[in-house]
Protein backbone atom coordinates (compact mmCIF):
# COMPACT_ATOMS: atom_id res chain seq x y z
CA UNK A 1 0.00 0.00 0.00
CA UNK A 2 0.91 3.79 -0.42
CA UNK A 3 -0.36 7.37 -0.06
CA UNK A 4 -2.24 9.29 -2.71
CA UNK A 5 -3.20 12.61 -2.96
CA UNK A 6 -5.19 14.08 -5.96
CA UNK A 7 -6.92 16.98 -6.85
CA UNK A 8 -8.86 17.61 -9.89
CA UNK A 9 -10.28 20.85 -10.92
CA UNK A 10 -7.80 23.54 -10.46
CA UNK A 11 -7.09 26.55 -12.65
CA UNK A 12 -3.28 26.47 -12.26
CA UNK A 13 -2.42 23.09 -11.16
CA UNK A 14 1.45 23.59 -12.03
CA UNK A 15 1.24 26.95 -9.58
CA UNK A 16 0.18 24.48 -6.88
CA UNK A 17 2.80 21.64 -7.72
CA UNK A 18 4.81 22.84 -4.45
CA UNK A 19 2.11 23.19 -2.35
CA UNK A 20 0.64 19.79 -2.90
CA UNK A 21 3.71 17.80 -2.96
CA UNK A 22 3.87 19.80 0.52
CA UNK A 23 0.78 18.38 1.79
CA UNK A 24 1.60 14.63 0.22
CA UNK A 25 4.46 14.64 2.57
CA UNK A 26 2.27 14.44 5.17
CA UNK A 27 1.59 10.69 3.94
CA UNK A 28 4.89 9.90 3.29
CA UNK A 29 4.89 7.32 6.38
CA UNK A 30 2.74 5.25 4.06
CA UNK A 31 5.47 5.28 1.58
CA UNK A 32 9.04 6.06 2.28
CA UNK A 33 10.48 4.19 -0.68
CA UNK A 34 9.88 6.79 -3.42
CA UNK A 35 7.43 10.18 -3.87
CA UNK A 36 5.98 10.74 -7.43
CA UNK A 37 3.91 13.59 -9.01
CA UNK A 38 2.54 14.35 -12.02
CA UNK A 39 0.24 17.63 -13.22
CA UNK A 40 -2.32 17.05 -15.73
CA UNK A 41 -4.36 20.68 -17.66
CA UNK A 42 -6.75 20.74 -14.80
CA UNK A 43 -5.26 17.90 -11.84
CA UNK A 44 -2.05 16.65 -9.94
CA UNK A 45 -1.86 13.54 -8.52
CA UNK A 46 0.97 12.86 -5.76
CA UNK A 47 2.16 9.11 -4.95
CA UNK A 48 4.27 8.38 -1.73
CA UNK A 49 5.38 4.72 -2.51
CA UNK A 50 5.67 1.66 -0.35
CA UNK A 51 6.95 -1.14 -2.86
CA UNK A 52 6.10 -4.82 -2.45
CA UNK A 53 5.03 -5.92 -5.87
CA UNK A 54 7.03 -4.61 -9.43
CA UNK A 55 9.96 -3.26 -6.68
CA UNK A 56 12.29 -1.97 -9.32
CA UNK A 57 10.14 -0.78 -12.00
CA UNK A 58 6.21 0.41 -10.65
CA UNK A 59 7.29 3.61 -9.08
CA UNK A 60 3.53 6.44 -9.67
CA UNK A 61 2.18 7.89 -10.82
CA UNK A 62 1.79 5.36 -13.60
CA UNK A 63 1.79 6.63 -16.98
CA UNK A 64 -0.06 4.92 -20.18
CA UNK A 65 2.28 4.06 -23.18
CA UNK A 66 0.40 6.90 -25.30
CA UNK A 67 0.88 9.60 -21.72
CA UNK A 68 -2.93 10.05 -22.40
CA UNK A 69 -3.76 7.94 -18.63
CA UNK A 70 -1.91 8.64 -15.45
CA UNK A 71 -2.71 6.48 -12.35
CA UNK A 72 -2.08 6.69 -8.67
CA UNK A 73 -2.99 3.63 -6.56
CA UNK A 74 -3.01 2.70 -2.58
CA UNK A 75 -3.47 -0.95 -2.23
CA UNK A 76 -2.86 -4.35 -4.12
CA UNK A 77 -4.64 -6.29 -7.12
CA UNK A 78 -3.61 -10.08 -6.46
CA UNK A 79 -5.37 -11.27 -9.78
CA UNK A 80 -3.36 -8.78 -12.06
CA UNK A 81 -1.57 -11.58 -14.00
CA UNK A 82 -4.95 -12.86 -14.87
CA UNK A 83 -5.82 -9.07 -16.06
CA UNK A 84 -2.90 -8.48 -17.79
CA UNK A 85 -4.06 -11.90 -19.96
CA UNK A 86 -7.52 -10.67 -20.15
CA UNK A 87 -6.80 -7.49 -21.96
CA UNK A 88 -4.93 -8.73 -25.38
CA UNK A 89 -1.43 -8.88 -26.61
CA UNK A 90 -2.01 -5.65 -27.89
CA UNK A 91 -1.34 -3.71 -24.27
CA UNK A 92 1.97 -2.85 -23.92
CA UNK A 93 3.00 -2.99 -20.24
CA UNK A 94 5.96 -0.63 -19.13
CA UNK A 95 6.55 -2.14 -15.42
CA UNK A 96 6.05 -5.26 -13.45
CA UNK A 97 3.58 -3.20 -10.53
CA UNK A 98 0.33 -5.16 -10.35
CA UNK A 99 -1.38 -1.72 -10.54
CA UNK A 100 -0.30 -0.43 -14.12
CA UNK A 101 -3.50 -3.24 -15.36
CA UNK A 102 -5.87 -0.88 -14.14
CA UNK A 103 -4.95 1.36 -16.82
CA UNK A 104 -6.25 -0.97 -19.89
CA UNK A 105 -8.55 -2.08 -18.03
CA UNK A 106 -10.05 1.45 -18.02
CA UNK A 107 -9.65 1.81 -21.67
CA UNK A 108 -11.76 -1.69 -22.14
CA UNK A 109 -14.51 -1.13 -19.51
CA UNK A 110 -14.52 2.29 -18.10
CA UNK A 111 -15.53 2.44 -14.81
CA UNK A 112 -17.06 -1.01 -14.61
CA UNK A 113 -13.40 -2.29 -14.37
CA UNK A 114 -14.03 -1.72 -10.55
CA UNK A 115 -15.56 -4.85 -10.31
CA UNK A 116 -13.00 -7.02 -12.13
CA UNK A 117 -10.17 -6.10 -9.35
CA UNK A 118 -9.18 -8.91 -6.91
CA UNK A 119 -8.14 -6.93 -3.76
CA UNK A 120 -7.19 -4.01 -1.81
CA UNK A 121 -6.76 -0.67 -3.36
CA UNK A 122 -8.13 3.19 -3.68
CA UNK A 123 -6.86 4.70 -6.85
CA UNK A 124 -7.28 7.81 -8.93
CA UNK A 125 -7.33 7.59 -13.08
CA UNK A 126 -6.88 10.84 -14.38
CA UNK A 127 -8.04 10.78 -18.58
CA UNK A 128 -6.06 13.52 -20.26
CA UNK A 129 -7.81 12.05 -23.71
CA UNK A 130 -11.32 14.02 -23.51
CA UNK A 131 -11.95 17.66 -22.66
CA UNK A 132 -12.35 18.79 -20.06
CA UNK A 133 -9.98 15.93 -18.87
CA UNK A 134 -12.07 13.60 -16.51
CA UNK A 135 -11.45 11.32 -13.04
CA UNK A 136 -12.78 8.35 -11.80
CA UNK A 137 -11.79 7.35 -8.35
CA UNK A 138 -12.95 4.41 -6.19
CA UNK A 139 -11.80 2.34 -3.33
CA UNK A 140 -12.14 -1.62 -3.00
CA UNK A 141 -15.64 -3.40 -1.67
CA UNK A 142 -15.37 -3.41 2.17
CA UNK A 143 -13.02 -0.69 2.75
CA UNK A 144 -9.78 -1.82 3.77
CA UNK A 145 -7.52 0.88 2.21
CA UNK A 146 -8.94 4.03 3.19
CA UNK A 147 -9.55 7.28 0.98
CA UNK A 148 -10.97 10.59 2.29
CA UNK A 149 -12.56 12.93 -0.75
CA UNK A 150 -12.51 16.89 0.06
CA UNK A 151 -14.12 20.41 -1.61
CA UNK A 152 -12.50 23.77 -0.59
CA UNK A 153 -13.79 27.19 -0.72
CA UNK A 154 -10.23 27.97 -1.45
CA UNK A 155 -10.63 25.73 -4.88
CA UNK A 156 -13.90 26.29 -5.86
CA UNK A 157 -14.88 23.48 -8.42
CA UNK A 158 -12.01 20.95 -7.56
CA UNK A 159 -12.29 18.35 -5.84
CA UNK A 160 -9.57 16.61 -3.62
CA UNK A 161 -8.99 12.54 -2.65
CA UNK A 162 -6.46 11.58 -0.20
CA UNK A 163 -5.74 8.18 1.95
CA UNK A 164 -5.12 10.31 4.87
CA UNK A 165 -7.28 13.06 6.19
CA UNK A 166 -4.09 15.00 7.23
CA UNK A 167 -3.51 15.66 3.53
CA UNK A 168 -7.05 17.26 3.25
CA UNK A 169 -7.53 19.52 6.36
CA UNK A 170 -5.51 22.76 5.57
CA UNK A 171 -7.70 23.02 2.70
CA UNK A 172 -10.90 21.79 2.67
CA UNK A 173 -14.13 22.74 3.93
CA UNK A 174 -15.75 19.65 3.55
CA UNK A 175 -14.42 16.42 4.10
CA UNK A 176 -16.15 13.01 4.45
CA UNK A 177 -14.60 8.98 4.03
CA UNK A 178 -15.05 8.27 0.77
CA UNK A 179 -17.43 5.07 0.78
CA UNK A 180 -16.57 1.39 0.15
CA UNK A 181 -17.44 -0.26 -3.23
CA UNK A 182 -18.18 2.87 -4.55
CA UNK A 183 -16.66 4.84 -7.37
CA UNK A 184 -16.55 8.56 -8.60
CA UNK A 185 -17.00 10.01 -11.94
CA UNK A 186 -16.16 13.48 -12.41
CA UNK A 187 -17.87 13.60 -15.99
CA UNK A 188 -20.97 13.77 -13.78
CA UNK A 189 -19.55 14.48 -10.01
CA UNK A 190 -21.14 11.13 -9.77
CA UNK A 191 -20.43 8.52 -6.83
CA UNK A 192 -22.04 5.39 -7.24
CA UNK A 193 -21.74 1.93 -5.88
CA UNK A 194 -20.26 -0.67 -7.90
CA UNK A 195 -20.07 -3.53 -5.37
CA UNK A 196 -23.81 -5.72 -5.24
CA UNK A 197 -22.94 -8.10 -3.76
CA UNK A 198 -25.62 -11.27 -3.01
CA UNK A 199 -25.92 -10.05 0.76
CA UNK A 200 -25.66 -6.93 0.91
CA UNK A 201 -29.59 -5.88 1.74
CA UNK A 202 -28.68 -8.37 4.79
CA UNK A 203 -29.00 -5.99 7.46
CA UNK A 204 -32.26 -4.30 5.79
CA UNK A 205 -36.04 -4.92 6.88
CA UNK A 206 -37.21 -6.79 3.97
CA UNK A 207 -33.77 -7.69 2.61
CA UNK A 208 -31.95 -10.83 1.53
CA UNK A 209 -31.77 -13.48 4.42
CA UNK A 210 -29.08 -16.00 4.38
CA UNK A 211 -30.30 -19.81 4.08
CA UNK A 212 -27.69 -21.58 2.64
CA UNK A 213 -26.28 -24.82 4.86
CA UNK A 214 -22.69 -24.53 6.31
CA UNK A 215 -20.22 -26.39 3.60
CA UNK A 216 -17.31 -26.76 5.91
CA UNK A 217 -14.85 -28.22 3.29
CA UNK A 218 -15.94 -24.86 0.60
CA UNK A 219 -15.03 -22.21 4.01
CA UNK A 220 -11.76 -24.20 4.43
CA UNK A 221 -10.71 -24.39 0.83
CA UNK A 222 -11.78 -20.59 0.29
CA UNK A 223 -10.00 -19.24 3.09
CA UNK A 224 -6.52 -21.11 2.34
CA UNK A 225 -7.19 -19.80 -1.37
CA UNK A 226 -7.90 -16.13 0.27
CA UNK A 227 -4.35 -16.74 2.09
CA UNK A 228 -2.47 -18.23 -1.01
CA UNK A 229 -3.02 -15.03 -2.73
CA UNK A 230 -2.05 -12.73 -0.48
CA UNK A 231 1.40 -14.23 -0.35
CA UNK A 232 2.18 -11.96 -3.56
CA UNK A 233 5.20 -10.06 -2.49
CA UNK A 234 8.41 -9.40 -3.75
CA UNK A 235 9.53 -8.70 0.06
CA UNK A 236 9.75 -10.45 3.13
CA UNK A 237 6.31 -10.78 4.96
CA UNK A 238 5.33 -12.41 7.79
CA UNK A 239 2.36 -12.64 10.10
CA UNK A 240 0.45 -10.93 13.24
CA UNK A 241 -0.47 -13.87 15.44
CA UNK A 242 -2.16 -13.59 18.78
CA UNK A 243 -3.00 -16.89 19.73
CA UNK A 244 -6.60 -16.23 19.19
CA UNK A 245 -8.82 -18.25 16.56
CA UNK A 246 -8.42 -15.94 13.37
CA UNK A 247 -4.93 -14.83 13.38
CA UNK A 248 -3.84 -18.58 14.31
CA UNK A 249 -5.70 -20.21 11.41
CA UNK A 250 -4.32 -17.22 8.74
CA UNK A 251 -0.70 -18.48 10.23
CA UNK A 252 -1.24 -21.78 9.88
CA UNK A 253 -2.37 -21.60 6.43
CA UNK A 254 0.28 -19.14 5.65
CA UNK A 255 2.84 -21.63 7.34
CA UNK A 256 1.37 -24.72 4.97
CA UNK A 257 1.73 -21.91 1.79
CA UNK A 258 4.97 -20.41 3.01
CA UNK A 259 6.55 -24.12 2.74
CA UNK A 260 5.48 -24.63 -0.89
CA UNK A 261 6.68 -21.02 -1.99
CA UNK A 262 10.18 -22.08 -0.55
CA UNK A 263 10.13 -25.09 -2.28
CA UNK A 264 8.86 -24.03 -5.63
CA UNK A 265 12.04 -21.07 -5.26
CA UNK A 266 14.59 -23.73 -4.84
CA UNK A 267 13.28 -25.76 -7.52
CA UNK A 268 13.58 -22.60 -9.65
CA UNK A 269 16.93 -21.75 -8.32
CA UNK A 270 18.16 -25.78 -8.87
CA UNK A 271 16.24 -24.87 -13.13
CA UNK A 272 18.37 -21.78 -13.70
CA UNK A 273 21.68 -22.58 -12.40
CA UNK A 274 21.15 -26.06 -14.75
CA UNK A 275 19.93 -23.49 -17.64
CA UNK A 276 23.16 -21.08 -17.05
CA UNK A 277 25.45 -24.56 -17.02
CA UNK A 278 24.48 -25.51 -20.63
CA UNK A 279 24.91 -21.74 -21.72
CA UNK A 280 23.63 -18.44 -22.07
CA UNK A 281 20.03 -17.63 -23.00
CA UNK A 282 19.27 -15.48 -25.57
CA UNK A 283 18.25 -12.24 -24.82
CA UNK A 284 14.95 -10.80 -24.99
CA UNK A 285 14.41 -7.41 -26.68
CA UNK A 286 12.10 -4.22 -25.91
CA UNK A 287 10.11 -3.68 -22.46
CA UNK A 288 10.68 -5.85 -19.10
CA UNK A 289 10.11 -8.99 -19.15
CA UNK A 290 7.02 -11.05 -18.63
CA UNK A 291 5.63 -11.13 -15.30
CA UNK A 292 4.81 -14.75 -13.95
CA UNK A 293 3.50 -15.69 -10.26
CA UNK A 294 6.82 -16.82 -9.39
CA UNK A 295 8.32 -13.56 -9.87
CA UNK A 296 5.94 -12.15 -7.00
CA UNK A 297 6.36 -14.78 -4.80
CA UNK A 298 9.33 -14.51 -2.26
CA UNK A 299 9.55 -16.59 1.18
CA UNK A 300 12.20 -16.95 4.07
CA UNK A 301 12.91 -20.47 4.59
CA UNK A 302 9.97 -20.11 7.62
CA UNK A 303 7.05 -17.95 8.19
CA UNK A 304 8.07 -14.96 10.83
CA UNK A 305 4.92 -14.38 13.29
CA UNK A 306 4.88 -11.42 15.63
CA UNK A 307 2.62 -10.70 18.88
CA UNK A 308 2.38 -8.29 21.44
CA UNK A 309 1.29 -8.24 24.69
CA UNK A 310 2.20 -7.35 28.36
CA UNK A 311 3.81 -9.39 30.57
CA UNK A 312 2.41 -12.82 30.73
CA UNK A 313 -0.97 -12.05 28.55
CA UNK A 314 -3.41 -14.07 27.33
CA UNK A 315 -2.06 -13.48 23.96
CA UNK A 316 1.22 -14.28 24.26
CA UNK A 317 1.02 -16.88 26.05
CA UNK A 318 -1.40 -18.21 23.36
CA UNK A 319 1.07 -16.87 20.42
CA UNK A 320 3.49 -18.24 21.74
CA UNK A 321 2.14 -21.95 21.93
CA UNK A 322 0.56 -21.49 18.59
CA UNK A 323 4.29 -20.47 16.52
CA UNK A 324 5.92 -23.40 18.69
CA UNK A 325 3.38 -26.04 17.26
CA UNK A 326 3.14 -23.98 13.54
CA UNK A 327 7.25 -23.81 13.60
CA UNK A 328 7.14 -20.24 12.91
CA UNK A 329 9.95 -18.17 13.52
CA UNK A 330 8.42 -15.97 16.00
CA UNK A 331 8.95 -12.85 17.63
CA UNK A 332 7.30 -11.60 20.68
CA UNK A 333 7.23 -7.94 21.96
CA UNK A 334 6.71 -6.88 25.54
CA UNK A 335 5.41 -3.44 26.73
CA UNK A 336 4.37 -1.45 29.45
CA UNK A 337 0.92 0.43 30.13
CA UNK A 338 3.29 3.56 30.07
CA UNK A 339 4.89 2.96 27.12
CA UNK A 340 1.13 2.79 25.44
CA UNK A 341 0.08 5.84 27.37
CA UNK A 342 2.66 7.93 25.93
CA UNK A 343 1.90 6.63 22.61
CA UNK A 344 -1.63 7.24 22.65
CA UNK A 345 -1.43 11.08 21.13
CA UNK A 346 0.77 9.66 18.30
CA UNK A 347 -1.82 6.68 17.66
CA UNK A 348 -4.78 9.52 17.95
CA UNK A 349 -2.47 11.74 14.83
CA UNK A 350 -1.82 7.88 12.30
CA UNK A 351 -5.87 6.85 13.19
CA UNK A 352 -7.76 10.21 12.70
CA UNK A 353 -10.44 8.92 15.03
CA UNK A 354 -11.30 9.19 18.62
CA UNK A 355 -13.15 6.24 18.91
CA UNK A 356 -12.47 4.53 21.83
CA UNK A 357 -12.48 0.64 20.88
CA UNK A 358 -10.15 1.86 18.12
CA UNK A 359 -7.85 3.88 19.93
CA UNK A 360 -7.34 0.65 22.44
CA UNK A 361 -6.66 -2.18 20.35
CA UNK A 362 -4.43 0.33 17.66
CA UNK A 363 -1.97 1.32 19.99
CA UNK A 364 -0.54 -2.34 20.71
CA UNK A 365 -0.74 -2.70 16.80
CA UNK A 366 1.23 0.29 16.37
CA UNK A 367 4.10 -0.35 18.46
CA UNK A 368 4.06 -4.02 16.77
CA UNK A 369 4.40 -2.55 13.65
CA UNK A 370 7.62 -0.37 14.62
CA UNK A 371 9.18 -3.28 15.70
CA UNK A 372 8.50 -5.45 12.86
CA UNK A 373 9.51 -2.76 9.66
CA UNK A 374 12.59 -2.52 11.64
CA UNK A 375 13.43 -6.16 11.41
CA UNK A 376 13.00 -5.02 7.05
CA UNK A 377 9.75 -6.98 6.82
CA UNK A 378 7.22 -4.68 4.54
CA UNK A 379 4.01 -7.06 4.38
CA UNK A 380 1.81 -9.02 7.44
CA UNK A 381 -1.29 -11.21 7.42
CA UNK A 382 -3.86 -10.18 10.05
CA UNK A 383 -7.02 -11.56 10.90
CA UNK A 384 -9.33 -9.04 10.79
CA UNK A 385 -12.81 -9.69 9.86
CA UNK A 386 -13.96 -12.87 10.60
CA UNK A 387 -15.87 -11.56 14.07
CA UNK A 388 -17.99 -9.55 12.22
CA UNK A 389 -18.58 -12.22 9.38
CA UNK A 390 -19.67 -14.92 11.40
CA UNK A 391 -20.89 -12.88 14.76
CA UNK A 392 -17.99 -13.99 16.73
CA UNK A 393 -18.18 -11.09 19.14
CA UNK A 394 -19.08 -12.37 22.02
CA UNK A 395 -21.75 -9.92 22.61
CA UNK A 396 -24.28 -11.86 19.36
CA UNK A 397 -25.04 -14.24 22.00
CA UNK A 398 -27.48 -11.85 22.95
CA UNK A 399 -29.19 -11.83 19.55
CA UNK A 400 -32.73 -12.28 20.57
CA UNK A 401 -33.08 -14.66 16.62
CA UNK A 402 -31.53 -15.47 13.61
CA UNK A 403 -32.68 -12.52 11.26
CA UNK A 404 -31.56 -10.23 14.04
CA UNK A 405 -27.87 -12.02 14.40
CA UNK A 406 -27.93 -11.69 10.49
CA UNK A 407 -28.98 -8.00 10.21
CA UNK A 408 -26.58 -6.80 13.02
CA UNK A 409 -23.58 -9.21 11.15
CA UNK A 410 -24.17 -7.29 7.92
CA UNK A 411 -24.34 -4.05 9.72
CA UNK A 412 -20.72 -4.86 11.22
CA UNK A 413 -18.82 -5.96 7.80
CA UNK A 414 -20.43 -3.01 5.88
CA UNK A 415 -18.95 -0.66 8.87
CA UNK A 416 -15.85 -2.27 9.20
CA UNK A 417 -13.77 1.00 7.08
CA UNK A 418 -14.61 2.91 10.29
CA UNK A 419 -12.95 0.32 13.06
CA UNK A 420 -10.95 -2.76 12.21
CA UNK A 421 -10.26 -1.59 8.55
CA UNK A 422 -9.29 1.99 9.75
CA UNK A 423 -7.13 0.03 12.74
CA UNK A 424 -5.27 -2.33 10.49
CA UNK A 425 -4.57 -0.03 7.51
CA UNK A 426 -3.43 3.12 9.95
CA UNK A 427 -2.04 1.58 12.89
CA UNK A 428 0.43 -0.31 10.71
CA UNK A 429 0.61 2.44 7.71
CA UNK A 430 1.89 4.78 10.01
CA UNK A 431 5.51 2.86 9.89
CA UNK A 432 5.10 1.95 6.34
CA UNK A 433 3.79 -1.98 6.85
CA UNK A 434 1.31 -3.40 4.95
CA UNK A 435 -1.30 -5.40 6.52
CA UNK A 436 -3.51 -8.03 4.32
CA UNK A 437 -6.68 -9.61 5.77
CA UNK A 438 -7.52 -13.08 3.95
CA UNK A 439 -10.71 -13.05 6.06
CA UNK A 440 -12.15 -9.89 3.73
CA UNK A 441 -11.60 -11.66 0.58
CA UNK A 442 -14.44 -11.70 -2.30
CA UNK A 443 -14.91 -14.87 -2.37
CA UNK A 444 -14.64 -15.60 0.73
CA UNK A 445 -17.20 -13.19 1.99
CA UNK A 446 -19.72 -14.79 -0.85
CA UNK A 447 -19.95 -18.10 0.99
CA UNK A 448 -20.06 -16.67 4.48
CA UNK A 449 -22.11 -14.12 4.24
CA UNK A 450 -25.18 -16.67 3.01
CA UNK A 451 -24.48 -19.03 5.76
CA UNK A 452 -28.11 -19.60 7.16
CA UNK A 453 -27.46 -17.33 10.16
CA UNK A 454 -28.90 -20.03 13.04
CA UNK A 455 -25.84 -21.98 12.28
CA UNK A 456 -23.91 -19.61 13.32
CA UNK A 457 -25.57 -18.63 16.46
CA UNK A 458 -23.81 -19.84 19.94
CA UNK A 459 -25.67 -20.45 22.88
CA UNK A 460 -25.91 -18.67 25.78
CA UNK A 461 -24.03 -18.93 29.34
CA UNK A 462 -22.15 -22.50 30.11
CA UNK A 463 -22.09 -25.25 30.16
CA UNK A 464 -22.25 -24.66 26.42
CA UNK A 465 -24.24 -27.58 23.90
CA UNK A 466 -21.70 -29.64 22.41
CA UNK A 467 -21.61 -31.78 18.73
CA UNK A 468 -21.15 -35.51 18.18
CA UNK A 469 -17.43 -34.70 18.50
CA UNK A 470 -17.75 -32.81 22.09
CA UNK A 471 -16.24 -29.61 20.67
CA UNK A 472 -18.23 -26.93 22.23
CA UNK A 473 -20.76 -24.89 20.08
CA UNK A 474 -19.29 -21.35 20.51
CA UNK A 475 -18.73 -18.20 18.91
CA UNK A 476 -17.38 -18.74 15.39
CA UNK A 477 -18.36 -22.80 15.86
CA UNK A 478 -18.55 -23.62 11.65
CA UNK A 479 -14.87 -21.74 11.40
CA UNK A 480 -13.22 -23.66 14.24
CA UNK A 481 -14.98 -26.58 12.95
CA UNK A 482 -13.94 -26.52 9.02
CA UNK A 483 -10.36 -26.47 10.45
CA UNK A 484 -10.85 -29.16 12.63
CA UNK A 485 -9.27 -31.66 10.38
CA UNK A 486 -5.58 -32.93 9.57
CA UNK A 487 -4.63 -32.79 6.14
CA UNK A 488 -1.60 -34.27 5.31
CA UNK A 489 -1.70 -36.11 9.05
CA UNK A 490 -1.19 -32.79 10.80
CA UNK A 491 -3.46 -30.82 12.29
CA UNK A 492 -3.84 -26.92 11.12
CA UNK A 493 -4.10 -26.35 14.86
CA UNK A 494 -3.79 -27.76 18.69
CA UNK A 495 -7.34 -27.88 19.84
CA UNK A 496 -6.32 -25.39 22.77
CA UNK A 497 -6.00 -22.75 20.11
CA UNK A 498 -8.93 -23.80 17.61
CA UNK A 499 -11.11 -23.86 20.53
CA UNK A 500 -10.28 -20.83 22.39
CA UNK A 501 -13.01 -18.45 23.13
CA UNK A 502 -12.61 -15.04 21.77
CA UNK A 503 -10.55 -12.25 23.15
CA UNK A 504 -10.71 -8.69 21.90
CA UNK A 505 -7.16 -7.78 21.01
CA UNK A 506 -7.44 -4.87 23.38
CA UNK A 507 -8.45 -7.37 25.87
CA UNK A 508 -5.93 -10.30 25.02
CA UNK A 509 -3.07 -8.66 24.47
CA UNK A 510 -3.38 -8.00 28.90
CA UNK A 511 -6.33 -6.58 31.07
CA UNK A 512 -4.63 -4.57 32.97
CA UNK A 513 -4.11 -2.02 29.63
CA UNK A 514 -7.78 -1.53 29.63
CA UNK A 515 -7.47 -0.80 32.97
CA UNK A 516 -4.35 1.73 32.66
CA UNK A 517 -6.31 3.44 30.75
CA UNK A 518 -9.10 4.25 32.47
CA UNK A 519 -7.16 5.28 35.04
CA UNK A 520 -4.82 7.49 33.79
CA UNK A 521 -8.11 9.02 32.07
CA UNK A 522 -9.74 9.37 36.13
CA UNK A 523 -6.05 11.56 37.09
CA UNK A 524 -5.95 13.65 33.78
CA UNK A 525 -9.37 14.83 33.78
CA UNK A 526 -11.26 16.65 36.08
CA UNK A 527 -14.72 16.21 37.43
CA UNK A 528 -15.60 19.61 36.58
CA UNK A 529 -14.38 19.41 33.09
CA UNK A 530 -16.14 16.19 32.44
CA UNK A 531 -19.19 17.41 33.92
CA UNK A 532 -19.03 20.65 30.86
CA UNK A 533 -18.24 18.26 28.34
CA UNK A 534 -22.20 18.90 27.12
CA UNK A 535 -21.10 22.52 26.46
CA UNK A 536 -17.55 21.92 24.79
CA UNK A 537 -19.03 19.71 21.86
CA UNK A 538 -22.20 19.28 20.55
CA UNK A 539 -21.89 15.64 18.60
CA UNK A 540 -19.76 12.72 19.69
CA UNK A 541 -20.21 13.76 23.42
CA UNK A 542 -17.73 11.87 25.51
CA UNK A 543 -19.43 9.58 27.61
CA UNK A 544 -16.29 8.26 30.07
CA UNK A 545 -13.47 10.14 31.10
CA UNK A 546 -11.55 7.62 28.56
CA UNK A 547 -13.44 8.89 25.90
CA UNK A 548 -13.06 12.74 26.31
CA UNK A 549 -9.59 12.38 27.16
CA UNK A 550 -9.66 10.85 23.87
CA UNK A 551 -11.59 13.19 22.37
CA UNK A 552 -9.08 16.15 23.91
CA UNK A 553 -6.26 14.62 22.15
CA UNK A 554 -8.10 14.26 18.70
CA UNK A 555 -9.34 18.32 18.75
CA UNK A 556 -5.75 19.34 19.61
CA UNK A 557 -4.22 17.34 16.32
CA UNK A 558 -7.06 18.33 14.65
CA UNK A 559 -9.19 21.11 15.99
CA UNK A 560 -11.89 21.59 12.98
CA UNK A 561 -15.46 20.19 13.27
CA UNK A 562 -14.30 19.28 9.17
CA UNK A 563 -12.27 16.39 10.83
CA UNK A 564 -14.40 15.45 13.57
CA UNK A 565 -17.28 14.85 11.39
CA UNK A 566 -15.07 12.08 9.49
CA UNK A 567 -15.16 9.92 12.75
CA UNK A 568 -17.88 6.99 13.82
CA UNK A 569 -17.66 6.02 17.41
CA UNK A 570 -18.85 2.36 18.05
CA UNK A 571 -21.93 2.10 20.66
CA UNK A 572 -22.71 -1.18 21.73
CA UNK A 573 -26.08 -3.03 21.56
CA UNK A 574 -27.81 -1.64 24.87
CA UNK A 575 -31.29 -3.08 23.03
CA UNK A 576 -29.21 -6.48 23.29
CA UNK A 577 -28.61 -5.88 26.96
CA UNK A 578 -24.97 -5.21 25.83
CA UNK A 579 -22.86 -3.11 28.87
CA UNK A 580 -22.15 0.24 27.58
CA UNK A 581 -18.48 -1.24 28.08
CA UNK A 582 -17.21 -2.25 24.36
CA UNK A 583 -14.13 -4.62 26.09
CA UNK A 584 -15.21 -8.12 25.89
CA UNK A 585 -14.42 -8.46 29.37
CA UNK A 586 -17.84 -6.76 29.86
CA UNK A 587 -20.06 -9.39 28.34
CA UNK A 588 -20.54 -12.02 30.97
CA UNK A 589 -20.69 -14.94 28.61
CA UNK A 590 -17.08 -14.12 28.94
CA UNK A 591 -16.63 -14.19 32.59
CA UNK A 592 -18.92 -17.43 32.88
CA UNK A 593 -16.45 -19.13 30.80
CA UNK A 594 -13.38 -18.38 32.67
CA UNK A 595 -15.29 -19.27 35.50
CA UNK A 596 -16.00 -22.85 34.52
CA UNK A 597 -12.07 -23.14 33.49
CA UNK A 598 -11.20 -22.38 36.40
Amino acid sequence: MCGILAVHGLAKPASDRAHFIALSKRLRHRGPDWSGCSVGKESILVHERLAIVGVDTGAQPLVSEDGKTILAVNGEIYNHIALRASVGPDVKFKTHSDCEVIMPLYKKHDKNLCNLLDGMFSFVLLDESVTPSRIIAARDPIGITTLYQGWSSKHPGAVFFASELKALVDDCDKIISFPPGHVYDSRDQSTTRYFQPSWWTGDEDGGVIAKNTTDLTLIRETLEAAVRKRLMSEVPYGVLLSGGLDSSLIAAIAARETEKVAQAQYELRQKKLKEAASGPSTPTSGGPAPVTEQATLAAWPQLHSFSIGLENSPDLLAARKAAHYLGTVHHEYVFTVQEGLDAIPEVIYHLETYDVTTVRASTPMYLLSRKIKAMGVKMVLSGEGSDEILGGYLYFHAAPDALSFQQESVKRVKNLHTADCLRANKSTMAWGLEARVPFLDKAFLEVAMNIDAKEKMFQKGTPQEVDADGSPKMEKYILRKAFDCSPGGKPYLPKSILWRQKEQFSDGVGYSWIDGIKEHAEAVVSEEAFAKRTERWTEGVPDTKEAFFIREIFDGLFPSETAASTAVRWIPRGDWGCAPDPSGRSVSIHNDAYSVDE
